[in-house]
């Protein structure tokens, strides 16, 4: 029970200079768990987080970094390449070239995820003007043969004329 008044007496002393956070305030502000938070931290993703008794106790100056790593692992950046970054980071300017070179190929991958969906949107666009005109048609078989009987993957066309 001492370790429990002790921990809570010098949260509130932190507090006193700025707002503090748990891990449990982080995880709801992020939308994860926090087993994923207790997981990242065991992976070395939180490298300038403050312990006190055991408790991570994150700081308003944490949530730079919070911010790029909610963005890394949201654009699926795998946890070893985060890791590597923050060794990178932690490297100063001597690695600014490295670290842009890690940030291009990410923007890369999140430039070939866009051009994919949007791939894809076409399909989608497409069934929204197929199933709007056998609406408005009242029945499907007037908008039957817009699509392809090709043995093919390629994407349909909505065909000239018709409106989405």
């Amino acid at each position: 029970m001492l370790d429990l008044e002790l921990t809570l007496t010098l949260i509130i002393l932190l507090k006193g200079d700025c707002m503090i956070y748990t891990i449990k305030d982080i995880a709801k502000m992020m939308n994860v768990s926090t087993y994923t938070l207790r997981y990242y931290d065991k992976e070395g993703l939180f490298p300038n987080v403050k312990r006190v008794n055991g408790i991570r106790i994150f700081e308003e100056k944490d949530f730079e970094w919070l911010r790029v790593l909610n963005c890394l692992k949201n654009i699926n950046m795998p946890i070893k390449k985060i890791k590597e970054y923050i060794d990178l980071c932690a490297l100063g300017d001597a690695s600014l070239e490295k670290r842009l070179e890690m940030i291009l190929e990410q923007e890369k991958s999140i430039d070939d995820q866009i051009a994919q969906l949007n791939y894809y949107k076409q399909e989608i666009e497409f069934k929204e003007a197929y199933y709007k005109a056998a609406i408005d048609a009242g029945t499907e078989s007037a908008v039957r043969n817009w699509s392809c009987k090709d043995a093919t993957l390629e994407l349909d066309r909505i065909p000239k004329g018709d409106k989405k």
